[in-house]
């Protein structure tokens, strides 16, 4: 048992995304590794999967992410 607990303590005008919640929070209310964030405004917190799902798709998509270098691409193995 812990014997000091730590709270977390919003600040306000900071927006976060809960993903346990799934709500907007204004200051982080759950923990670090449960939400997203922070955010500006309650708006961009509101679109913080939208604008995640965006950002995979870019991230998937770009070139430098995907090397073929030695060891993986034809013949798959490692290098001899």
């Amino acid at each position: 048992m812990a014997l000091f607990k730590r709270r977390t303590v919003g600040r306000p005008g900071e927006w976060y995304y809960c993903l346990k919640h799934q709500k907007v929070e204004e200051g982080p209310e759950c923990r670090a590794a449960d939400r997203l964030g922070p955010y500006a405004t309650r708006e961009e917190a509101a679109h913080a999967m939208e604008t995640a799902r965006e950002r995979n798709v870019e991230w998937e998509t770009d070139p430098k992410w995907h090397d073929t270098g030695a060891g993986q691409g034809k013949g798959g193995g490692e290098e001899e």
